[in-house]
């Protein structure tokens, strides 16, 4: 397959598909087009690395069949209306998180995602790196064994200079805190390597900073497995961390603590003994670097293009990722332990918002 030909909607986060997702995969894909309402934004993204085209509206890109992906960096209020247009114009689509606001959304998404000829791919660049992909392979030979214990910890700081951008902090333009800005990344890696959630307790709160959303979190969660997990962040921490460690029958795991990149590094590996550890050295013997963050991501999702394969990461992904926060705002609310999957019967899962929101 040829290069695809991508257009960039949104000059923020935007940045950094094109830098690490684009340039560093630049026989796959041409950064064609920006498209922002800040005119002078786009501008200084366009000057930067050459990109001539230029546009603040959707449609007009939507309408060229010379674009073969559109990729959405907007605010996240927007993103469901901006899914729905570009797969109904026959394009790919690649979403910054969290994909849509609500789980019936996300289920309406993924309805017209089956009938399009475009492929959907949710943006959750921590998955990949070279030292979260050696742990996957470990779990997936089945050395590791059964899963007790995780932990997951998001410890970012964030002040008035970040909810100085105006759609940020609030409900109906960010629709959500911490839980849903941040922390969405380290939770989707508990779920990536732990498997599914089936219960949550959840608690949060603003303590951090004066916005309408939540800026400390924390939980307890029933794993699928049996295995239990605890979840905590916060925007108030005085450095800045993700950490993960993860406990099994035979293995034990921890992340890199870099707080944008947990799984670059190598990670922290501790067998149970030297018969699980000669298991690991000779399943990894033979091992072949992995490219953090969106530069691998993007890459295996031209291949699943190309290919007609699977994508890195789906729509399915995201509903887990936003099954979790719809659990943890509603267990929050009722101070009650929430069963997941969530289904339509459930009185959040067309909105997850507060009453008057």
């Amino acid at each position: 397959m040829s290069r695809l030909r991508v257009a960039v909607i949104g000059c923020g986060i935007g940045r950094s598909h094109i830098t690490e997702g684009y340039l560093s995969n630049a026989s796959l894909f041409e950064a064609a087009a920006l498209c922002d309402l800040d005119p002078r934004r786009m501008d200084d993204l366009g000057d930067a690395f050459g990109i001539a085209r230029r546009e603040t509206s959707l449609d007009v890109l939507l309408a060229d069949d010379g674009i073969d992906v559109i990729d959405i960096c907007t605010p996240p209020s927007v993103h469901y209306e901006q899914i729905l247009k570009s797969l109904a114009a026959g394009k790919h689509v690649v979403c910054e998180k969290p994909l849509v606001g609500s789980l019936a959304d996300l289920d309406a998404v993924m309805a017209a995602e089956a009938e399009a000829a475009g492929r959907l791919m949710p943006i959750f660049q921590y998955r990949f790196g070279d030292g979260i992909a050696r742990v996957k392979a470990i779990l997936e030979a089945g050395i590791a064994g059964k899963p007790y214990v995780g932990t997951a910890e998001t410890f970012w700081r964030r002040g008035a200079d970040y909810y100085a951008v105006p759609w940020r902090g609030k409900w109906k333009t960010e629709l959500g805190g911490v839980l849903m800005g941040h922390a969405i990344h380290i939770h989707d890696l508990m779920n990536y390597l732990m498997g599914p959630i089936a219960g949550v307790f959840g608690r949060v709160a603003t303590r951090v900073n004066p916005i309408e959303v939540e800026d400390c979190v924390s939980a307890s969660c029933l794993m699928e497995s049996g295995a239990l997990v605890s979840l905590t962040a916060t925007l108030g921490n005085q450095d800045e961390i993700s950490r993960l460690r993860l406990c099994f029958e035979n293995v034990t795991f921890e992340s890199d603590h870099a707080p944008y990149s947990p799984g670059a590094k190598p990670w922290t590996i501790i067998p149970a003994n030297e018969a699980v550890a000669a298991q690991i050295d000779a399943l990894l013997a033979d091992w072949q670097p992995v490219a953090p963050r969106f530069e691998t991501q993007m890459r295996l999702f031209h291949e699943a293009i190309a290919t007609g394969g699977p994508l890195p990461v789906t729509s399915a992904d995201a509903r887990r990722a936003l099954e979790l926060v719809t659990a943890f705002y509603h267990s929050a609310e009722t101070r009650s332990e929430v069963t997941l999957p969530i289904g339509p019967d459930h009185p959040k899962y067309r909105s997850w918002l507060p009453a008057g929101a």
